[in-house]
Formats: structure tokens, sequence, C-alpha cells
């Protein structure tokens, strides 16, 4: 399928199409089903929807000033204006969609339509050939009818829809009680409106009534389509699903509940089809720059917050991970070859929030059982010396259900769990793990200060953990950790270890644990990055699992788990407004990480500065690389400058960048944001600093917002900033609306944690032994050696012999690898192929090093190692790498 316009979908703007000024979605219902086989999700979403207050006129389209205009926050569980109100009377005439066809929103590249027939089956959703056939006339007709109808517009890439329908929610005998209500009030109306008020009277019944909210949602979104025509026009085109009903001509005379019936593709980049490490097939959302509209229909811009739950049907052997509040208890589906997950939320957020991972992985805990000891040893030898995808050994799978003592799926039933809203799921005392942080020593010391304990939320109406008493005491929140059985092992060494000592001291860093638990799952080799943080669920590149037993194998491991647990507060529960301005998620992790692992470690103030200093200047050494070698347009951390947050009058934008594929692989925003709050902290100090962020999460917890809000809120705390001349207009000119960075960094680079400390007295330096460095100071070490314009032979054995270097963690091999490289040395070239077929989240930059010295041999390293993981790697990484192997 073609691009739009001059769009060009790998280098340009990320277009969010969906008309969110006009209506939004308020609650997702999806029915799913994995199909391993053909490597596509079949099913159908059911969209309930709300009008927004108002519509403007033709005369208005496209000359007002956008919602997004001016500062302000967008609420969870609301929406810009509040909650929307009822619903006025609109001149039929008045067209809400005019203003997108002026964009060339209706090109038609490829158009699809059905009308008329049964809502289909999963597995039979989307394959109809004859829809190749039908695009010429479907694209006609869409520009031949319509005119003066409202569109509904939704994100949406690489899907094949076969239907779009109404759906008739008056024939729900369970919403008897609420439409007598509705009714008894609304006599003489018609049926369109008695069912828009009784839409509207579910979607505001109040978050005590939750449970019973999500069961009407499930009923109604298994109602059949609605009586006298159902069906619905719909037009797909690059990058968004346009939907009509004839003769609705504005928000409030369309449906308020649509079910579209669909099929994703193999391709689509929304998922990735892949074998996980034991050579076994899963899938899960890959964190594209495309979100998950290659996965369902909906609407991206992050103000379009909603709710959701999902019943997935997988193949009985796997288990089904996603970002839902309560872990699913898998049913069986009739067909004893599939089982059911059903997953929910009620916290509103973004559709980008929305994850899931379905695959054959098993749940690490406290010991390896005997059986599987052996096993797991054998992959992790076999797999040192073999190639990606081969098969390390055959296990059947009743050696593995044996060995582990169930599935993964079979490991959730029992006693009954206390969850943070309130409610009560049911698991086995085994499935989740609790540590005992007394008895491994671990003090808990809470930041406090200026904090008070009192909660007054500013968000809409949804079950919050902040107001709950249980959840603040909770420093460990219910965890669990899953991964393939080859790598169980080095999980349960490592992740299972940190993680309860890392939620401790996020807790006790930000306080209130803003989800009820977390699933942690380690990915396959070709996971694009070292982590990724969603509600409730983090996936984990193999590449921060502990290459040793010592503490300081685990550093990598640890600041890791903090940065993404970091995202909880920062990312997650506390979004953007604007996506541009990614340094408000990656910013505030990278410089929450530093202070959360070393209350991890339990450092003392001069150890936990000592780190920090030297973190901070590893991390200068490179953002000031990547400032040398990066467009200065991708070096600005507010590129919309003014206009951020603003969006067109539909409610469209685009996001600036998010295709480019250099893009990916830069630092620079979580770089130079993290350098931003290092200054910012250097200004009130530290201790302040945090108190202020527990104060920041108290206020916007469930809402989205501007870096002006943030730093806003700070220069009202703190007067003596502004006072000194740091201003609101002068942290945008020198930090976030320019390339570059400022020369103070280089100040509070060497001086932060020394401020005010003069020495009176000559001290005098303890004896430090070499051979017994941090992995920061290896990295450090390593760097400066790079430098270095020649290495003899005998040095770079040396080095190797004296630290280990092949099994060290991963950011201390990768040093190694580029000293290797640089060079040329031949005895440890295994070392770097080996980092290229299992570290493929680092292993790009090492491609460019092995072609760009034009050494033979190195190059052949390169094309080998291409060749081998190509299949596996993230589609972005293997097109930067092909561009320069190839």
């Amino acid at each position: 399928m073609e691009p739009d316009g001059d769009l060009n979908p790998d280098t340009d703007d990320l277009p969010l199409r969906a008309n969110t000024n006009h209506i939004l979605v308020r609650h997702y219902v999806l029915d799913l089903a994995v199909h391993f086989e053909r490597k596509v999700i079949s099913g159908s979403v059911v969209l309930f929807l709300e009008p927004r207050c108002r519509v403007r006129t033709k005369a208005e389209d496209g000359t007002g000033p956008g919602a997004g205009d001016g500062a302000g926050t967008v609420e969870a569980g609301g929406s810009q204006d509040g909650f929307v109100c009822g619903f006025p009377d609109v001149d039929p005439a008045e067209d809400g969609t005019k203003g997108l066809r002026k964009t060339g929103m209706e090109r038609m590249f490829g158009a699809r339509e059905r009308e008329g027939g049964e809502l289909q089956a999963p597995s039979a959703v989307g394959v109809q050939t004859a829809a190749e056939t039908k695009n010429t006339h479907s694209s006609h007709l869409w520009e031949t009818t319509g005119d003066g109808d409202f569109t509904l517009v939704l994100d949406c890439c690489d899907l094949d829809v076969s239907k779009v329908e109404e759906v008739d929610v008056t024939s729900v005998s369970a919403m008897s009680n609420l439409l007598s209500e509705v009714a008894s009030g609304s006599s003489g109306v018609s049926l369109v409106k008695l069912q828009a008020d009784f839409i509207q009277k579910l979607i505001c019944l109040p978050s005590g009534q939750w449970r019973q909210k999500h069961q009407l949602f499930l009923l109604c979104s298994r109602a059949p389509g609605a009586r006298g025509g159902s069906s619905l026009h719909f037009h797909r085109d690059r990058w968004s699903l346009q939907v009509r009903k004839k003769g609705a001509a504005s928000p409030q005379e369309f449906p308020r509940v649509v079910r579209i019936c669909y099929e994703t593709r193999p391709m689509g980049g929304s998922m990735r089809w892949i074998k996980d490490q034991d050579n076994r097939v899963c899938v899960y959302t890959a964190g594209s720059p495309i979100n998950n509209r290659a996965l369902f229909p909906c609407q991206e811009p992050p103000v379009a917050m909603s709710t959701w739950q999902a019943t997935v049907r997988a193949p009985s052997e796997c288990v089904v991970l996603m970002s839902g509040e309560e872990q699913a208890v898998p049913i069986e589906d009739g067909d004893t070859r599939f089982s059911v997950w059903n997953y929910y939320v009620t916290m509103p957020m973004p559709a980008s929030t929305f994850t899931l991972a379905v695959g054959h992985w098993y749940q690490v805990t406290a010991e390896i059982p005997p059986v599987l000891e052996r096993g797991v040893r054998d992959r992790m030898e076999c797999a040192n010396t073999a190639e990606p995808g081969a098969r390390t050994g055959e296990w059947t799978e009743a050696e593995l259900v044996s060995g582990l003592g169930s599935s993964s799926s079979k490991v959730v039933k029992g006693s009954p769990l206390q969850t943070g809203s309130g409610d009560q799921t049911t698991c086995s005392d085994s499935t989740f793990s609790y540590a005992s942080l007394e008895d491994e020593g671990l003090s808990v010391t809470d930041y406090s200060g200026m904090v008070d304990d009192g909660v007054s939320c500013s968000h809409g109406d949804y079950p919050c953990r902040f107001t709950e008493q249980s959840a603040r005491s909770q420093r460990v929140i219910p965890h669990r950790v899953f991964g393939p059985v080859s790598l169980l092992q080095k999980a349960q060494t490592g992740v299972l270890k940190l993680l309860p000592r890392c939620l401790a001291a996020a807790h006790a860093v930000l306080g209130v644990h803003p989800f009820p638990r977390l699933d942690v799952l380690i990915v396959p080799a070709g996971f694009s990055s070292l982590g990724m943080a969603s509600p409730h669920i983090i996936f984990l590149s193999q590449s921060v699992l502990c290459a040793g037993s010592g503490e300081n194998s685990l550093s990598l491991c640890g600041s890791r788990l903090c940065h993404e647990i970091a995202h909880s507060w920062f990312g997650l529960v506390i979004g953007a407004r604007d996506w541009t301005e990614e340094w408000i998620s990656e910013g505030f992790a990278t410089y929450l990480e530093d202070i959360i692992w070393a209350h991890t470690q339990q450092l003392s103030v001069r150890e936990s500065a000592e780190q920090s200093d030297l973190k901070a200047l590893l991390r200068w050494r490179r953002l000031s690389d990547e400032l040398q070698n990066s467009e200065e347009e991708l070096q600005i951390l507010r590129p919309n400058m003014e206009n951020t947050g603003q969006v067109s009058e539909s409610g469209s934008s685009t996001v600036k960048h998010a295709l480019n594929p250099d893009k990916t692989f830069m630092q620079v925003h979580y770089l130079k944001g993290y350098f931003l709050l290092r200054y910012l902290a250097s200004q009130v100090g530290e201790q302040q600093f945090i108190d202020f962020f527990r104060l920041f999460v108290k206020k916007y917890h469930g809402q989205l917002i501007l870096s002006q809000d943030f730093l806003r809120m700070l220069l009202i705390t703190f007067p003596d900033m502004e006072r000194k001349g740091l201003t609101l207009s002068a942290i945008y000119a020198d930090w976030l609306d320019r390339p570059g960075i400022p020369k103070v960094v280089k100040w509070i680079l060497l001086s932060q944690s020394h401020q005010g400390k003069g020495r009176k007295r000559k001290r005098i330096e303890p004896k430090v032994n070499y051979k017994e460095l941090t992995s920061e100071q290896l990295v450090m070490l390593l760097e400066l050696l790079l430098e270095e314009s020649e290495l003899s032979v005998a040095t770079m054995h040396t080095l190797q012999r004296t630290y280990d270097l092949q099994n060290q963690d991963a950011e201390v091999r990768h040093r190694w690898c580029e000293l290797v490289v640089k060079h040329a040395y031949t005895l440890a070239y295994g070392d770097v192929e080996h980092f290229l077929l299992h570290d493929q989240a680092m292993g790009v930059y090492l491609y460019g090093e092995l072609m760009v010295h034009e050494n033979s041999e190195q190059q052949a390293l390169a094309r080998r190692c291409l060749s081998l993981v190509q299949e596996e790697m993230d589609q972005s990484a293997r097109r930067v790498v092909e561009e320069m192997v190839l």
C-alpha cells in the first residue's frame, strides 16, 4: 500500500489522524485470537464513543485554535474540557470532517469496504481475497457518498478490516435497569437518542461500580448489530480508518457503540512474530514508533485516554501477559488446544500503553527445580556456541511442564490476593514474589521533607491507588518474572533477586506505587532496546541479565530495572501531552534511575555521590559524541517550541521525527533531559528536588503534562530560582528549544557533589585495588583506552585476562569489543561475534565500526553476523545495519 501524499513513512513525521476534538473512545473491548501458523491476530474491537461538547460549524472549520492551545493538563477519565457535557443540539448541516478533507485524508490508496453479512468468527475475519478486486469500486463509492455525514477517524495501519457495524445495546437484557432509568426521563425521544443517553450513563458510572461497569461493557460488546442495516461505510488509507453512518451529520448523531472486525498482517509494525531463545514461537508488542495502530484501530493521540478490557485466545501451552491490572486466570475454550485469558484496566490511559505478549514462557521461581537444573545449564552452555535460532536440544512439553511444576498458565489458582483497587483476585501463594526486606537487611528510609500525607486527586474518576491507605504502606507490590527455560537461572540470580529491592527503593524515593502489580518478561534477543515499561509489565532485554555471580555483575540489571520502574511515575501515570516532549519520560527516568539504584545498593551519601558523578561523566561523554554526530534538529527537546501541545481543529497532529530511523538509536532526549534535571537539582539541593518530585506526582498523577507544567510548579515552589534569573523563558531558551547543551553542564559535572565541602586537611587517599573495579569504572577505563592510537597485543591480552572482560556486563563488553575492533585484536574476534549475536539491542554501532576500518576480516565478520540474525532483528535496526554492511 502506497503512503499518503508526500509523506515518507521511513523518514518523516508520524501522523496522528484521529479526530479527538470531535469524538472520543472512552472504552475498548477487544476479542482476539492468536494464530501462530499464519502470524496474525484476528477478532474484533468494540468502541464505546462519547462526542465532545461542541462541533465547529463549516464557517469555523480550520480557522479557530486547536484544543491543545496554551497550557494545561489532560485528565485520566476526562478530557481537555473536563468531563464531556451532554448532547447539544447540532445543525445537521454542520460537518465535523470538512477540515479533514482539506488535508487530503481521503486520498484513496487501497480502500476496502464491506456491507451486510453476519459478524464473522475471529478465525475468519479479514480472509476475503475479493477485497483486492473491490478497491477501485470502494474508493469511488466512498468519494461519491456521505457528503455532509460525520466521519469517525481512527489511527490504523497494516490492518485488514472486513466489517464495521453499529451495535444494538438495547438488546442486552442485563441493561434493563439502566435502560428503564434513561427511558423514564426521556419520553418521546428517538431510539438513537435513547441509546446515546444509555451509553453516556454507562460511561459515567462511578469508579466504585467499576466491576458492574466492565460487565455491562462486555455484554454490550457481544450484542448483535443494530437492526435496519447495521453496517457502516468505512475506508482505510495508509494511516487511518474512516467510518461514516449515512444521515449522521454530527458526532452526537453518530453511533455510540461500534464494532470493527479485522485481522492484523504478519509484517504489521506493532507486533513482532519471532522465536525465543529456546526456538519456540512467540509474539509481542514491539514498542514501535507507530505504537498499536497495527494491532487494533484506535485513537493514538495521548489526549484520547480510555479504559479497556480484552479477551485473548491462544494455544493452551502458551502464557498470555498483558498490561492489565490483575493477573489473568486462563480458562479452557471448549477446544482444549486453546485457552482464554481476560485482562482489563480501570485507569484511563493512552492506547499506546496497551501491551501484549504471548509465548512459551515460564515463571522464574526462587529455586530452579532439580529436574530442570541440568537442562538449563546445558542450554546455557550450548547457547554460547550455537547459532541464533538453532535448536539447542529437544525438550518435550511433558518434560518442561513436569520440570517446572506447571506451565505459567497453571500457577495462578489458589488463595485470594488483595489488589490495589480493593477487590480480590485469585492466585497461589507462590505466584507472586514478596521479599522479606528485613531479612535481607534492606533499610528503607522515606524521603519526607516537605511532603504531607494528604492526596487530593485532580484527575477524573477512577479507582486511584494514591488515595488508598494500604497502597501508601505497600513498599513492594506483587511481582513475577517470566522468561524462556534457557534463561531461568540468569533471571533468577539477577532480576528476581533485585526486583523487590528496587521496588522498595522506588517507593522510598517516590512514594505510592502507581500500579498494583508488576510482571517482568525477558524478551527475545532481537528486542530493540534494553527495556520497555508499560503499565503492570516490563520487557527486559537478555543483555541486562547478570554475567557473573558477584554484586558488581548486578549493576546493569539493577540500574535498568530502576529505570523502567521509574517510568511507572514518569511516562505512565504521568505522561507527556505532546509526544515530541519525550524527555518528560526518558530524562526523568534516567535521572531517577541513579537515585533509586543507589538506594537499592544502600550506599552512603559519599558513595552515592561518587557513583552518580561517574555515571554523569560517562553520560556526558556519550552525549558529547551524539551532539557531534547528529542533526541539530534532532537535538531539540521541545521541537514544536511555542506550538507544543497544539493540534488541528479536528484534534489530529503529527509527531516530529517519530519515523526518522536515526532517532531510534539516539539517546539525546534521555541524556540532555537528565542533565537539565541534574542542573535544576544543583540549584535547590538533591533532597529538596526529590521531595518536590513527590509533591508533583501527588498533584499530577493520572494526567498528561507539558514541560511548562513541571517547570512552573518548580519555580513557584522554589522562588529563589527565579530571583537568580532562572526563569521559564531562560530554561526554554537554554535547554529545551535549542540544539546542543549549555556550558553550565561542565560545571555541575565536576562540582555538584562537592559544593561547600572545602577540605581543611590533606586527606590520606585509601589504597585502591585496581583489579576490583566496578562496572562503571571498567567502562571509563576502556573508554579512555579507546582514545589511545595504539595498544600492543600484549596490552590487550593483559587487559582481557586481568578483568575477565568477556564475562562482564554488556556495557563493559561493548567497550571491550570496540577496543578489539579498533586495534584489530584478532584473538578476541569471537567476543565481538558473540556480542553481535546475543546483544542485538546494543550492537548496531559495532557493525559500523567493523565496516569503517576497511579490514576485510572485520567486514566479513560483520556480514556473517548479520546473515545469522537478520531474520530476528528489529526492523529499524536491520534497516540501519544493512545500509552500513551491504
